[in-house]
């Protein structure tokens, strides 16, 4: 009757932006990303016969359970239970900020559930449970490489499948962190708003999908210049396509990051900046020029501190603490 998870965000080097049309909460364009290791949520699923309602804690504050509720009514349905649930939820890097907090809480709660639920650890079944509330969560439940296809309108199963292992490219994730505080517009308002309002929402769904072959296509080559370079052209198309909405993530910090990693490219050293819906700054390196990278983005103004990260492994049970 009580489980517990841990699952890694991950970083998307071909973004998905936007939902496909349907109830099925699928991601209008396909998209390809790195878990990582090193930043970690761990979250425990307890049954509480006692409570009315689900209870979420998230790093020792209340929060609104709405989204986990509904993760959890599909479980229930599943195993045939009713019982609410007490769900205590601790991330050890900033929460609701642009590091993909919510991939790895709803990858973690999707095995937490399923486990505390009596149901057996399936990442694939878990992996289209968590995309249903949070898209991009399904590509946490898979380690190293990971791809999400495009919904197609239905509501059929789509899960998150790896494409090749961490250890399958030589790659270092720099996150320059430019704020500990959560980000004024979540993703999912920010895909609303663009999706509504850009005048370049329908040019990225056309150019999206191409990207992503081409990163897919370096990925599977080692390739990590052509990787890179692809990856930074998603972040940018996907960025373009939002500020022209007036949804704009990124701050100032972001945009002397973001010239930090080019004046570092122009150097010689490979690296390539990608963004997510928030304002940090990660940056795609060789392992042995991560220490170099780190530093020179830690000394641009607004950078706060630098993570350093690798490719790192899927969702999983881990004993109770």
């Amino acid at each position: 009757m009580k489980a517990t998870a841990q699952a890694h965000p991950n970083i998307a080097l071909a973004k998905y932006w936007g939902k496909a049309p349907g109830p099925a909460n699928a991601p209008a364009v396909p998209s390809l990303s790195v878990t990582l290791a090193g930043l970690t949520t761990v979250t425990s699923v307890e049954l509480d016969r006692s409570l009315p309602a689900d209870r979420l804690t998230i790093n020792g504050r209340d929060e609104d359970a709405t989204r986990v509720t509904s993760l959890l009514d599909r479980v229930r349905r599943e195993a045939g239970e009713t019982t609410r649930a007490r769900i205590v939820t601790t991330n050890d890097f900033p929460t609701s900020a642009g590091l993909a907090s919510s991939a790895s809480g709803f990858a973690a709660l999707a095995v937490a559930a399923r486990a505390a639920l009596g149901l057996p650890f399936d990442p694939t079944r878990a992996s289209d449970l968590a995309r249903r509330t949070s898209a991009s969560s399904a590509r946490s439940l898979f380690g190293g490489f990971v791809e999400l296809d495009a919904g197609d309108g239905t509501d059929r199963d789509l899960p998150a499948r790896e494409v090749a292992p961490a250890e399958h490219l030589d790659l270092r994730v720099v996150v320059a962190v430019t704020t500990e505080a959560p980000k004024d517009e979540s993703s999912t308002s920010g895909m609303n708003t663009t999706s509504a309002h850009s005048p370049y929402y329908a040019a990225w769904l056309e150019h999206a999908p191409r990207l992503y072959e081409e990163v897919r296509r370096a990925l599977l080559a080692r390739d990590l210049d052509a990787l890179g370079a692809a990856a930074e052209a998603s972040a940018l198309a996907m960025h373009a396509s939002a500020i022209a909405a007036g949804v704009v993530y990124f701050r100032g910090a972001t945009v002397d990051a973001l010239a930090e990693v080019r004046r570092i490219r122009a150097s010689g050293t490979s690296a390539y900046a990608t963004i997510d819906a928030g304002p940090h700054v990660k940056t795609l390196v060789r392992a042995a020029d991560a220490q170099a990278v780190a530093a020179r983005l830690a000394a641009v103004p607004g950078v706060l501190r630098v993570l350093v990260a690798a490719p790192g492994p899927g969702a999983s049970l881990v004993a109770d603490r």
